[in-house]
């Protein structure tokens, strides 16, 4: 399967096609909702999309995965090290990741600006444990989720002007995120973060004082209930304003976003199931439903990929 994809992305120089590799396992191993959603892809998109996903995977386990013994200095001089690296070019060896991405980066002219800001909010976890206001979150989440979604855009391909596309993909990068903030804000705690507006959280009487007591006692008190439910409305008119932006895509591409969408938006349902009890268990979408959304999409991306189904949009003006 991957030696297919691989031939479909034009990608046939031995070392390039092991580093695409690589970050397929990466994906594989790590991403398992977007995983499944890249499945959907074209078989030529899914090698730069893997390529993508690894090297924010890449950053993400030298702040957190990775030996988490290692202090702060050290990581900072990583993430560092990793930034010098991606953008000295090929004037040195590389980790496969890195050379994955760099040759994706330059096929599809992804803007290097995008992969500064995502570092830029790396680093900002080295030292920032709280948000004191919307503002603040949403200026890390600019590099850290919405240059994620704009990175992956020109793989994925528009019907309109990129620039038209470009506040969607971006509001999508972003609804995933706050999803994972209100999933994880137990998790997060256990590191000492706090991925939510401390000024929106203290409209409900939340401070951190009172979500580490509900860390400690795996418990949600009434007002953290009151205060996840307030960011939950907010992710959720997040994921409306981006589903406006599917029909924007070249529609090769629109069930795989689709799919990851629905998806990723299910974990908000099982967390409002739950009555927001995230300090006790972590919300997931079971396995059987996952698959059934995924196969409907597969089934309406092959029908697209063989001209068998009408996904009109918006009159072609951009790669498709």
């Amino acid at each position: 399967m991957i030696r297919n994809e691989l031939d479909a992305a034009d990608i046939h120089d031995s070392r390039l096609r092991e580093a695409y590799r690589r970050c397929r396992r990466i994906n594989a191993a790590h991403g398992r909702t977007f995983f499944l959603a890249t499945r959907l892809l074209a078989p030529d998109q899914r090698p730069p999309v893997h390529a993508l996903y690894g090297f924010a995977r890449y950053a993400d386990d030298i702040l957190d995965a990775v030996d988490p013994g290692l202090g702060m200095d050290v990581r900072a001089q990583r993430l560092q090290e990793l930034s010098d690296r991606f953008f000295a070019g090929a004037a040195q060896p590389d980790h496969p990741v890195l050379t994955a991405v760099r040759h994706t980066a330059r096929r599809y002219d992804i803007d290097t600006e995008l992969f500064e800001d995502f570092l830029t909010s790396m680093r900002m976890d080295l030292t920032v444990t709280d948000y004191p206001n919307r503002d603040a979150l949403n200026g890390y989440m600019r590099g850290s989720a919405e240059a994620i979604g704009l990175q992956v855009l020109p793989i994925l391909g528009t019907v309109v002007p990129v620039a038209e596309a470009a506040p969607y993909a971006a509001a999508l990068g972003r609804a995933f995120q706050l999803t994972n903030f209100i999933r994880d804000v137990d998790e997060d705690l256990a590191r000492d973060r706090v991925y939510l507006p401390a000024d929106e959280l203290a409209a409900d009487g939340v401070d951190r004082d009172l979500l580490m007591w509900c860390h400690r006692n795996r418990c949600t008190d009434n007002r953290v209930r009151n205060a996840l439910a307030a960011q939950h409305a907010i992710t959720r008119k997040t994921y409306r304003f981006a589903a406006a932006g599917i029909a924007l895509l070249a529609p090769r591409s629109r069930p795989c976003v689709a799919t990851a969408l629905t998806l990723y938006s299910e974990i908000l349902d099982c967390i409002e199931d739950d009555d927001f009890e995230v300090f006790s268990h972590r919300a997931t979408v079971g396995q059987a439903r996952r698959l059934r959304v995924a196969g409907a999409g597969l089934i309406q991306a092959w029908r697209v990929r063989n001209g068998t189904r009408d996904v009109s949009g918006p009159a072609q003006s951009g790669a498709a």
